[in-house]
């Protein structure tokens, strides 16, 4: 395997990681207010993903940069045709982060109503824009010969594009109630897992929708193998949170995202951004990679940065493995 593929597998790796960690993330951020039914509840919410929403969100931007320096014709194709959502991801991000952090440093109910709609709303327009920019690099863009695109930027806006932009939040509304339901203990817990319970089958349509679609434009042969690994692993993900199991359902559910990347990215190889135009015009690997040399070097700097990455991280899930709940919360004065 040469060295542009191999990076195209570690980009698919990095998007892997990124939906799995920040999935459950946004999900705890759209859930705020379902799942928090009080003040304490929704302190316990947060405090599920404090200690790591902001490493989750690492993911994304190595998975950006490391397209722009293994395919800078990649990069350069997808994110000038995309700008839009991409920009609109951009602000959710931001606002969610500042949301995260300015919440509690005024006391009062007004002030944390805010916030808490700019964390609900900041989670959902991010985990949308993400899913519309992966469905448009899966489903295709209307690029010409020189990768420019073609009409205006809201040509890409179509309805199977918007089904690949539900099926990303769908996953991340399940995956965040499951987590939620692996983390907290007491009302908290039993209202997250009985909430992942009625959803999952409805969330989780468009993410099926979508693989099918996938499969049945641009799949091959193996790649029905991790749709339906897809598929049975959430039938197993909802059985399992029925009998009680959050750790077993939230492990699957990581499980269904991962066969989703590998579906999505198996049918997308040996391209790396179709054209709607014509297939002639499609970017390829081949087309878009950067020297062998400078594969070689980032393929350096990954071998070292990578582990350093992954044994933090691991920590920091380690050392903040313990269920919490409302009683781990103490009193707050509201005026």
């Amino acid at each position: 395997m040469d060295l542009a593929t191999v990076w195209f597998v570690l980009i698919a790796l990095l998007w892997l990681g990124y939906l799995f960690l920040e999935g459950f993330d946004f999900g705890v951020g759209m859930l705020l207010r379902v799942l928090g039914r009080d003040e304490p509840s929704r302190r316990v919410l947060l405090n599920t993903i404090g200690p790591v929403w902001d490493g989750n969100e690492v993911w994304l931007i190595v998975a950006v940069g490391g397209t722009f320096a293994a395919f800078p014709g990649w990069y350069a194709g997808l994110f000038s045709a995309a700008y839009l959502p991409v920009l609109l991801v951009l602000l959710a991000l931001i606002g969610r982060g500042v949301a995260l952090e300015y919440r509690g440093k005024v006391d009062t109910v007004r002030w944390r109503a805010g916030w808490d709609t700019v964390l609900v709303a900041g989670s959902a327009v991010a985990a949308l824009g993400v899913g519309l920019l992966l469905s448009w690099n899966v489903l295709g863009l209307p690029i010409d010969a020189n990768g420019d695109r073609v009409g205006s930027p809201f040509a890409a806006f179509r309805w199977d594009t918007l089904i690949g932009a539900f099926a990303v939040a769908g996953f991340a509304v399940v995956h965040g109630a499951a987590f939620v339901a692996l983390k907290t203990e007491g009302e908290v817990r039993a209202l997250a897992r009985s909430l992942a319970l009625r959803i999952a089958p409805l969330a989780l349509a468009p993410l099926g929708l979508t693989l099918l679609m996938v499969q049945l434009r641009e799949g091959s042969a193996w790649t029905w193998l991790p749709l339906l690994v897809a598929f049975t692993a959430a039938v197993g993900a909802w059985t399992r949170l029925a009998a009680g199991r959050e750790g077993q359902a939230f492990a699957l559910l990581g499980v269904v995202i991962a066969a989703t990347v590998a579906t999505w990215f198996g049918a997308l190889h040996p391209n790396v951004l179709p054209s709607t135009v014509d297939p002639m015009f499609s970017l390829t690997i081949a087309d878009t990679a950067s020297s062998p040399y400078t594969l070689t070097v980032l393929s350096w700097v990954a071998a070292f940065g990578t582990p350093a990455v992954l044994v933090y991280q691991g920590w920091t899930y380690w050392v903040f493995r313990r269920r919490i709940g409302t009683r781990h919360i103490p009193s707050v004065r509201v005026p």
